[in-house]
Parts: C-alpha cells; sequence; structure tokens
C-alpha cells in the first residue's frame, strides 16, 4: 500500500462531511438536505433559475430538477415563466416555503454555531484556508 489509511486526509474530510450531513438529514426534518439547501439559496435569490440553483447548491441539474419537482409538489416553491427568456423558469418560495425554510434553517444554523464554537475566530479562518488548500490540490 503506497499511502496507508492513517495519512490520507480525504477519509478525514468525507468522515466530517457525513458526520455533518447526518445531523443536518435530521435536523431540517421533513425536508431533505437537499431540499432545505434549494430552499436556503431560494431565501437569497428569489427568481433564480435551476441551472443556476443547481449550481449554487453544487448540484446536477437532473438532481435539481428532482428537488423542485418535490418542493413544488409540496406547495413550498413557486415557478413561473421568465418575462424576457420564455424557456427559463424563475423560481420562488412561497408563504409555506418560507415558514418550512425559517424552521429548518434555524435547526441548520444551530448546527453550524455549535461546530463554529469548537474554534476560535482564528482557527475558523486557518480551517477555511486549509481547506482551499485542500481543494486547489485537487485541482492541479
Amino acid at each position: 500500500m503506497e499511502m496507508p489509511a492513517h495519512e490520507r486526509l480525504g477519509l478525514d474530510v468525507k468522515r466530517a462531511e457525513q458526520e455533518l450531513m447526518a445531523v443536518k438529514h435530521e435536523a431540517v426534518k421533513p425536508l431533505t438536505v437537499p431540499q432545505y439547501a434549494a430552499l436556503y439559496a431560494l431565501s437569497d435569490n428569489p427568481g433564480i433559475s435551476a441551472a443556476a440553483l443547481a449550481r449554487a447548491c453544487l448540484v446536477t441539474p437532473q438532481a435539481m430538477t428532482v428537488v423542485l419537482k418535490n418542493l413544488q409538489e409540496r406547495g413550498l416553491v413557486e415557478r413561473t415563466p421568465h418575462p424576457w427568456h420564455r424557456g427559463v423558469l424563475e423560481t420562488r418560495l412561497t408563504p409555506a416555503g418560507r415558514r418550512a425554510f425559517a424552521k429548518a434553517d434555524a435547526k441548520a444554523a444551530a448546527i453550524e454555531r455549535r461546530v463554529a464554537d469548537a474554534f476560535t475566530a482564528k482557527e475558523r479562518e486557518q480551517l477555511r484556508k486549509l481547506l482551499t488548500r485542500f481543494t486547489e490540490a485537487l485541482q492541479q
């Protein structure tokens, strides 16, 4: 084995990401984490297209289509034709969507606060820089 498991940073990153997603999954129910992410992005970007929303949520356009279909069926988002670009649908939160987002976001923010509080401000800045370097190393 060229590199033993205890030296592979990817495993640590994956473990942390999986734990974060598992905790958020429980917190945002009855939404899924991808649905919550979509509502989160829509809360700051009303009228965004599905393609732009997919990019913002780091998922494929096909995955976002499924997420939006489910959110629309639950009455949490509405999609209307763009006034100038007829092939583009604008997506917005409905009042029920805003309420569902607010409830889920309060729980998700508490998780993020708990994680942030485990580090000093300087450590959080350092962690972000290290994760950026991690990502950049993968892109070389």
